[in-house]
């Protein structure tokens, strides 16, 4: 007892931090830096709804960490901002202008938190909770909270925008047909209209949806280019001056924080988890500054719990795709075939794991998007080669490393019952 409390004390006595708020992906900042010219695109595309006019449907892309939601919800709240500026100085006088400013309504969901938008009707009642009413959580008909949620929109004049940030989850879990109801939802529409904004980290995601969707969706569209190694040091010393106490950073580490994450396809998140993380680690070694060796052991722990949350939160087809290469891995170390596998032996892998436990399974092109996307998230190396007459396919090396690959083996078969 007596020495947890002097351990506690420590901490109490010896933070380095002074806001540790400011690192964390859920800190709003005043200001956006090295996003002025999509911010300024969001905002010329949303506009029209300050004068009443149902706005195009937007679509912002481009790999995390690239500032895609902040940039929307700094559009948004300064949008909420003047509606609320002009609500406290209602006056009989107001203009219709004002008046149509008044019914703006925006509204913001994630969809990659399970309890929210993991199916159709939960998303569809989160929706109605927002827009202050309610339905069950679960037990009534899809088509039925579909129509209250129609009720809900459409019992007054309003203009509604509805922001889908990681939308492309949704489609993940479900399929697009949410969003083609959505996108064609006005036509249903007395007095309300709607307009939808969508977020995505899949750069692909909408060459992978119904084309009718598609050219509903994606009316606008404003990528998100990665950060370079300057603006993301520029980005950390700006948070760090406001996160750290004075003097507690060594020389370089602002520096190996950028280029770790400029290496990571220019994630500005990533480089502000490793600061975040860096500081903890320093503090919990009772150290006085944070120094570059708490880089390189910050760096490997993001790593690991990194890939091993996004083995655990995959849909099941994603699991069986990549427990099919992690065996085929394994299968051909063993017989030492080398380590590059391609997407043929992948696809009869995954069949044979889903026969066995009794899963539809997915067509051919449908797991070459799959594997796609794990290029993308860092699971494995991808080169596309050519077989001559017999087409093009893809060689793949498993990228996981040595020392997660059992916790990784663990998490899926547990995940998929085998």
């Amino acid at each position: 007892m007596v020495k947890l409390n002097k351990l506690f004390d420590s901490f109490i006595g010896n933070s380095l931090f002074k806001d540790k708020f400011v690192l964390q992906a859920n800190y709003s900042p005043e200001t956006i830096p090295h996003r002025d010219e999509q911010i300024e695109q969001i905002a010329r595309i949303l506009a029209p709804a300050l004068r009443g006019e149902r706005t195009s449907n937007l679509f912002c892309y481009g790999k995390t960490g690239t500032g895609k939601t902040l940039s929307v919800q700094y559009v948004r709240n300064i949008m909420l901002k003047r509606k609320e500026l002009l609500e406290k100085n209602d006056s009989k006088k107001e203009t219709n202008r004002e008046h149509e400013l008044k019914n703006l309504r925006i509204k913001y969901i994630n969809c990659k938190l399970k309890k929210v938008a993991d199916t159709e009707y939960r998303i569809l009642a989160e929706l109605i909770r927002k827009l202050g009413s309610k339905v069950p959580v679960t037990g009534l008909p899809t088509d039925y909270v579909y129509s209250k949620f129609i009720d809900t929109i459409d019992e007054k004049k309003q203009f509604l925008i509805l922001i889908f940030d990681e939308i492309d989850q949704t489609v993940k879990k479900m399929s697009d047909n949410l969003l083609y109801n959505l996108t064609r939802l006005n036509s249903e529409l007395s007095n309300a209209q709607i307009s939808i904004v969508g977020i995505s980290n899949d750069l692909t995601f909408l060459d992978n949806i119904d084309p009718r969707v598609r050219s509903s969706l994606g009316e606008e569209e404003v990528v998100f280019p990665p950060y370079n190694a300057l603006q993301l040091q520029n980005i950390l010393k700006n948070r760090a001056s406001k996160a750290f106490k004075k003097g507690v950073i060594s020389d370089g580490v602002i520096s190996k924080c950028a280029a770790f994450a400029a290496r990571e396809h220019g994630d500005a998140r990533r480089a502000l988890d490793l600061l975040r993380v860096s500081g903890e680690l320093a503090e919990r070694q009772q150290d006085k500054k944070i120094q570059l060796k708490h880089i390189d052991f910050a760096n490997d722990k993001i790593e690991r719990d990194k890939i091993l949350d996004i083995i655990e939160t995959e849909p099941k087809q994603f699991q069986f795709v990549l427990l099919a290469i992690i065996k085929l891995n394994e299968l051909k170390k063993r017989n030492k075939e080398g380590i590059e596998i391609f997407t043929g032996e992948i696809y009869t892998t995954y069949q044979n794991l889903c026969q066995r436990t009794g899963t539809d399974v997915l067509t051919p092109r449908r797991v070459s998007d799959i594997l796609a996307e794990f290029d993308m998230l860092g699971l494995i190396n991808a080169r596309v080669i050519s077989k001559g007459r017999q087409g093009r396919t893809r060689a793949i090396r498993l990228a996981i490393p040595i020392h997660l690959l059992d916790k990784s083996k663990k998490i899926l078969y547990e995940s998929l019952n085998l």
